[in-house]
């Protein structure tokens, strides 16, 4: 796909914790031109926020620079440093010196101001349109513990990535996956639970048994997952919150796999191998009956439903290789809509329901790519050795997957890449990790 857009801010609702501080002047919209793949980073500024009260001073400095770096890590934006400054911000709510920060080339500046008491903290902030030489939307104010430091610092990046983008942000994001050690042969497996960028890294299994494909639920609460504890691939559901689980049930001989939730969570849609034949399910979560979608003599795995629901995206064999197909939620005659070189796979729908990410395995080299949903505009962002198994940010700019180093010593880690193919980078994580599943915006 080639991506010509002009991303403009819009003066959104922003949901807050706490209240919101009130509004000054609106401006007009800081603008990212996006062409072809590149931009050029928009010049902004984040001075060290104020701490109100005595002791906040260090949480103050973590916060405005995690906003920092949740902003530059997109690609889209470039932080002036420090040094640069020839003019700093007054009290909080004071409008920055506009001809001292234009000189400086900055086009938006972040002003915040952290307080601390005993154990519960408030962070506000603003941002100025330098350009236009008024305040861009509105101030908002988080209340919560200072241990949630880093979700505020998340929520007040989101903001401004939203109102200068005029897209919802992904920063306040957590993401499931499986964490990997051991040598190449004998890996032990869990599932774990992450921040967006690596941060808060929690267990949610033990490594006693294989484990697979984590999905979250469309709010976060909970967690599907391909457990091989009886010796077979079955469906086991877990609560993130108290790390309770239980089994999916399955006949006697079955082996269910690959399951993901449906938009409103109350139904499960899987793939089911019975008598040498795999085909796709969709379950009630509640009840335990299940649907069955396909019928054919072939290989039917990965569903992913659009974010309406009222269509699933998969994988099958129908064709003599691994392809797409889109085909009603209820079942029916699927459509192919990969025609290219190669086998294609684990495919998922964006949240914004334009595109299709996939797996892309052709002339020994392995791809993450994304397609519309007719199957045009194919564009591979990324190859190497092993790519694999894309999951997409909240807002569906940003793909996460699985890129694995070649050889006996080889290891798995999580890398990210924005869909206009740049930004491709490393997750931060000790130890190996894949099958990343991006969740949605915390509340």
């Amino acid at each position: 796909m080639t991506l010509k857009a002009v991303v403009i801010a819009g003066l959104m609702a922003i949901a807050s914790i706490g209240q919101t501080l009130p509004a000054l002047a609106q401006s007009g919209p800081l603008r990212l031109t996006i062409t072809d793949g590149v931009i050029e980073p928009l010049p902004f500024a984040v001075p060290t926020f104020t701490a109100e009260t005595p002791g906040a001073e260090a949480l103050a400095a973590d916060i405005s620079g995690l906003v920092a770096q949740d902003l530059t890590g997109t690609g889209l934006f470039r932080e002036i440093p420090a040094s640069a400054y020839i003019s700093q911000l007054g009290p909080f709510g004071t409008p920055p010196a506009y001809p001292d920060w234009r000189a400086i080339n900055a086009q938006a500046v972040i002003s915040g101001a952290v307080a601390v008491n005993g154990s519960q903290l408030t962070v506000k902030f603003r941002l100025y349109d330098i350009f236009t030489g008024a305040e861009l939307g509105q101030g908002l104010q988080f209340a919560g513990t200072t241990q949630g430091w880093r979700r505020m610092a998340h929520k007040v990046a989101d903001a401004a990535y939203s109102r200068i983008t005029g897209e919802s942000g992904y920063f306040d994001s957590r993401v499931v996956f499986v964490s990997e050690a051991g040598p190449k042969d004998n890996r032990l497996k869990r599932l774990a639970i992450m921040d967006y960028d690596g941060a808060n890294v929690q267990f949610l299994t033990d490594s006693s048994s294989l484990v697979l494909a984590p999905r979250f639920s469309p709010n976060g609460d909970r967690v599907l997952y391909t457990s091989y504890e009886s010796g077979f691939p079955r469906i086991n559901i877990l609560d993130v919150g108290s790390v309770s689980q239980r089994q999916l049930p399955t006949a006697p001989g079955e082996m269910a796999f690959s399951p993901r939730f449906s938009r409103d969570g109350s139904r499960v849609i899987y793939s089911l191998a019975n008598g040498g034949n795999t085909d796709l399910y969709i379950g009630d979560i509640g009840s335990g009956a299940s649907t069955r979608l396909t019928s054919a003599p072939s290989i039917e795995t990965a569903p992913s439903f659009s974010p309406d629901g009222s269509q699933i995206v998969f994988e099958s064999d129908r064709s003599g290789g691994s392809q797409l197909y889109i085909m009603s939620a209820n079942g029916g005659e699927p459509r192919r809509i990969s025609f290219g070189d190669g086998r294609y796979g684990t495919p998922v729908w964006s949240p914004r329901g334009d595109l299709v990410a996939f797996t892309k395995q052709n002339a020994g080299r392995f791809h993450i790519g994304v397609m519309r949903t007719d199957g045009s505009e194919e564009r591979l962002l990324t190859s190497s050795f092993l790519d694999e198994g894309p999951t997409w940010s909240p807002n569906g700019r940003v793909l996460m997957f699985t890129r694995e180093t070649q050889g006996a010593s080889g290891t798995s880690q999580l890398y990210s890449v924005d869909i206009s193919g740049r930004n491709l980078k490393p997750v931060p994580l000790q130890g190996g990790a894949s099958d990343p599943a991006w969740g949605p915006l915390q509340p």
